[in-house]
């Protein structure tokens, strides 16, 4: 076996420093990429719980249905939440490396702020396919089953959310059901009339009191009436008949699901074969933000850079400054070219054009700052 020479052991152990620093730039990034993640969606989790806390209070949303709402709530904003955590991990953990003089030695040992460019780019690059992944399919997922739950929640029949002494339409108007007393608490009601109208049969029932008997989410309701009497009569044959119950149990039928037409919830293979500018709006950004999540890990290099005295955070004001206006004029683009404003290119892909602009200049002096001769 032929041993190494001094040369290939100087290389062998070059390249085991870079590794090391590579997984160590890596590292400093993933860090806070981890709080500023669970910090925004924690903002944003309590945003959209006060939301729904209104609803939820007056019992048109079940505690069930506000916690499925909030969690589908913060799928559908990761594809903004994602782009935005790496993209101030970036400023915040470089911009730590600056301050504690780190990004000096690196220069020192030879390490090319390329190399900076590479590690930056590979996270972001795994980043990207995740909000891909999202854009494309899980929210338009999650906005579906959202406006489903909504569409639930609205026409599913409870008794804690009738107010006494008023008719209420159940099933697109073929039960009545009125009430002259309501106990929310108890979910019973007293002194209730229900009418029901099926082809030519005719149902009334005239009750003391009414209970729900079942509070699962999915399954059909079932309302008890106790002590009542049932009224049966037929359109065709002119009968009538009368009974008098101590308890039924009468069946609701589960909501209709409505058909969904936003377009946000509208599947991705769906929208591409639509030239319509909602549908072209809506395409060019679920496309843009795999690329916007690349194009912000890269512009937070040079942001990050700093001197000691100014500390790690010194360009974050700056960074979300940026991000902000970036931000605000894609949704301006996006709805322009959905009301047909504009002329749908480039549309959102030229808000594209000047983020990668504006990161090719800043990525210029970012090099050439780095190549500068020192003074002294």
């Amino acid at each position: 076996m032929k041993p190494y020479s001094l040369s290939n052991f100087a290389i062998i152990t070059q390249l085991t420093g870079m590794k090391i620093i590579d997984r160590y730039i890596i590292r400093e990034i993933i860090k806070p990429m981890i709080v500023v993640c669970l910090v925004l969606v924690s903002i944003f989790a309590g945003y959209s719980a006060t939301r729904y806390l209104a609803d939820a209070t007056s019992g048109l949303l079940s505690a069930k249905t506000v916690f499925s709402l909030i969690l589908l709530k913060i799928i559908i904003a990761l594809e903004v939440l994602l782009p935005t955590t790496i993209y101030l991990s970036v400023v915040v953990g470089l911009g730590r490396l600056y301050t504690d003089l780190e990004m000096t030695a690196f220069e020192a040992c030879g390490v090319k702020r390329g190399r900076i460019y590479r590690n930056v780019l590979s996270l972001a690059v795994l980043v990207g396919l995740v909000v891909a992944g999202l854009s494309l399919f899980i929210r338009p997922w999650a906005y579906r089953t959202a406006y489903q739950l909504k569409n639930f929640s609205k026409n599913h029949f409870r008794i804690k959310r009738m107010e006494p002494a008023t008719f209420y339409e159940l099933e697109s108007g073929k039960r009545i059901i009125f009430a002259q007393q309501v106990d929310k608490r108890q979910q019973r009601a007293q002194q209730v009339f229900i009418y029901t109208k099926a082809e030519d049969k005719l149902q009334i029932i005239a009750a003391k009191e009414v209970s729900q008997q079942s509070e699962r989410f999915y399954d059909n309701d079932t309302l008890v009436f106790r002590d009542g009497t049932m009224y049966d009569l037929s359109a065709s044959d002119q009968r009538e008949t009368v009974a008098e119950f101590q308890q039924y149990a009468l069946a609701l039928s589960p909501p209709a699901v409505l058909p969904l037409t936003k377009i946000k919830a509208a599947a991705t293979a769906g929208l591409m074969q639509s030239d319509t500018a909602p549908a072209i709006a809506e395409l060019q950004w679920r496309f843009s933000t795999p690329i916007t999540t690349m194009l912000l890990a890269l512009l937070g290099i040079p942001l990050s850079r700093t001197s000691p005295r100014r500390g790690k955070y010194a360009k974050v004001v700056l960074a979300v400054v940026i991000y902000a206006v970036f931000y605000t004029l894609s949704l301006v683009i996006k709805t322009w070219v959905g009301e047909r404003v504009i002329n749908p290119w480039p549309g959102i892909w030229g808000i594209e054009g000047i983020m990668a602009l504006l990161l090719l200049i800043a990525s210029i002096s970012f090099f050439q700052e780095w190549h500068l001769p020192k003074k002294g």
